[in-house]
């Protein structure tokens, strides 16, 4: 179903922004692509919320209904995701869509109408900064890559957590200023150029100067942003033509989250922000390790330079829920990987590599782990998987070989655990 709500007030570039995704619905998306592929990312992957922020816990278990803000939805990858993954567990939802966008919406709404999930999905046409509490509270709110299109980001972020319920979290992507460079240049020079303030003229005028730029300009060297290059007109509109825009560093994502009454629960993929995946010289590191997790994850985006976004998961400043660490009656279990081959490829190299936007980083695994990778099977708790080892391993031995092995996969993001209740 679909409603619209409409303030005929709202900023100047509230309206710049309905504009352009009006002519320039991102990311462009054919509804019968749902016949052939399923988009699946962060923020959003249930079992990456689940772990982050309900502390391993699923709260639409047990037969229990939640509810589900997709803040600005765009042309409904989240959506979509969110809405196949609960009809797959079988899980009781509602999911609010919320955006500006009536093509954008007219997308998604075709492309859940494709896979037949419209049961579940409410779709609201206006500005979640008016809308969201009037929909929620929310169990979990999903907005990626909104935020920072926002006239007033804080606000926006502030109207997000009102509709939070205390126990829930959200999934926020926001881009990332380091792993940009270049985007700003362009979009200084189209300013400077007196540019058309939206639609085709505009695009077309980007596009020459786009490809007028020499080698030696940031943004032609910049080889970690492509949208320009491979998402279309949508993608080249949204990436470098944008009239509402801006990026964060680290630390100031932290105060932004903060400032909205929240707690930065974790960055995706957590391997990206610690310094240690980038120098293994423990004198050079020696005093940025045993330092808080914002220092070390500011220090990290400065010596990666390809953090383009920053993925993260919040909850409420009280909310003290954490991830679920290793147990003997935890259960791990894969995402995004295969662990039958995973552990035929440790067991000859003793090592995964992992490739992170251009940068590839191998990282040894304990020597009980090709072992311990063939009897995960997402049911058996640690201590079962002990208990099958012949000959069996020294007790505390093997938990430490565990607990190496599963920190190199979660930082990765390729295990996760279900504590036992």
């Amino acid at each position: 179903m679909s409603e619209t709500r409409k303030k005929p007030d709202e900023p100047k570039a509230s309206d710049k922004t309905r504009a352009q995704y009006e002519t320039f619905p991102y990311p462009a998306r054919d509804p019968k692509d749902e016949d052939q592929r399923l988009v699946v990312g962060s923020p959003g992957n249930w079992d990456e919320v689940v772990h982050f922020v309900f502390g391993g816990h699923d709260p639409s278990a047990n037969d229990k209904k939640i509810k589900i803000l997709v803040a600005g939805g765009g042309t409904g990858d989240a959506l979509v995701m969110l809405a196949q993954q609960a009809r797959d567990r079988k899980a009781k939802v509602e999911i609010v869509y919320i955006d500006l966008s009536e093509s954008s919406r007219e997308i998604a709404e075709a492309r859940i109408k494709r896979r037949s999930l419209e049961k579940n999905v409410k779709f609201v046409a206006g500005s979640f900064v008016d809308l969201a509490g009037k929909y929620g509270p929310f169990d979990y709110i999903d907005c990626c890559g909104v935020l920072h299109h926002l006239p007033d980001p804080d606000a926006g972020l502030k109207a997000l957590a009102d509709a939070l319920k205390p126990k829930g979290g959200m999934g926020l992507m926001v881009y990332g200023e380091l792993g940009r460079i270049g985007v700003y240049h362009m979009q200084e020079m189209m300013e400077r150029l007196s540019a058309e303030a939206g639609g085709r003229k505009r695009l077309n005028l980007g596009k020459a100067l786009f490809d007028a730029l020499p080698g030696t300009n940031w943004l032609k060297r910049n080889p970690f942003v492509n949208d320009h290059i491979q998402g279309g007109d949508s993608g080249f509109y949204d990436l470098l033509l944008h009239q509402q825009d801006r990026a964060y560093r680290v630390d100031e994502v932290f105060d932004f989250v903060e400032k909205a009454g929240l707690r930065l629960q974790q960055f995706i993929e957590p391997m990206r922000y610690d310094p240690t995946t980038y120098c293994s010289r423990h004198d050079v590191l020696d005093k940025a390790v045993h330092v808080p997790f914002r220092k070390r994850a500011a220090l990290a985006e400065l010596m990666a330079g390809n953090i383009t976004k920053h993925l993260f998961y919040v909850v409420k400043s009280d909310n003290r829920i954490k991830p679920p660490v290793p147990d003997r009656n935890a259960v791990p279990f894969f995402v995004r990987i295969d662990g039958a081959a995973l552990a035929r490829s440790v067991a000859k190299t003793g090592h995964i590599k992992i490739n992170f936007t251009g940068l590839s980083v191998t990282r040894s695994l304990p020597p009980a782990s090709p072992g311990i990778l063939t009897r995960i099977d997402g049911k058996r708790t640690v201590g079962q998987i002990y208990e099958m080892f012949d000959p069996r391993p020294d007790k505390y031995e093997f938990d430490a070989q565990f607990a190496v092995m599963y920190s190199v996969l979660n930082a990765a993001n390729l295990m996760y655990l279900h504590p036992v209740r």
